[in-house]
């Protein structure tokens, strides 16, 4: 009986641990891919600089705008400031849109993306991601409130000009 008890109480622990992730997944599909390949990916063996990030409870990220080049890997070394729990997630404005509205309904949910990091009052963290794509990667925190206050900032991701073709070999061929 006692056995039986010990392991009611363990899974109903689990249970409720479980919850918040699987009813978010079960209510409206949400999963933890948040769109990754498009934005990049993490590559911690090829990191071509450090850029710092300051969090703020100011609901700022300092700086807020990023400059990399395409096939880029950063190393962000991110530090929260303030006395708030922040977090830094990389993304498009969609997928981080639709994770901050989720996080208002699941407040406890935990990340563990190579693409997020949480950092409690005080603490410093890092990412080092891999910029494959032109364009804009977007980041935010969306601890409840935060990106509506707009703590939120852009990675701009310049293109890699495609080297220009030597047509002089092909023209002087030989016969």
């Amino acid at each position: 009986m006692k056995l039986r008890n010990t392991l009611l109480a363990w899974a109903s622990a689990a249970l409720a641990a479980a919850t918040p992730a699987f009813a978010a997944g079960a209510t409206d599909g949400h999963h933890h891919d948040h769109g990754n390949a498009t934005i990049g990916e993490a590559e911690a063996s090829q990191v071509s600089r450090t850029v710092e990030v300051e969090m703020r409870d100011s609901m700022q990220f300092v700086p807020s705008k990023l400059s990399v080049k395409q096939g880029e890997t950063l190393r962000i070394v991110v530090k929260n400031t303030g006395q708030l729990t922040h977090e830094i997630v990389l993304g498009d404005e969609k997928d981080l849109k639709a994770h901050a509205k989720l996080m208002k309904k699941f407040p406890e949910m935990e990340h563990a993306e190579p693409n997020m990091l949480t950092l409690a009052a005080g603490k410093t963290g890092e990412l080092v991601w891999k910029f494959s794509r032109a364009g804009v990667v977007n980041f935010a925190c969306l601890q409840p409130g935060h990106f509506e206050a707009g703590m939120k900032g852009q990675v701009r991701v310049a293109a890699i000009k495609a080297r220009a073709k030597d047509t002089t070999k092909e023209n002087s061929h030989a016969h």
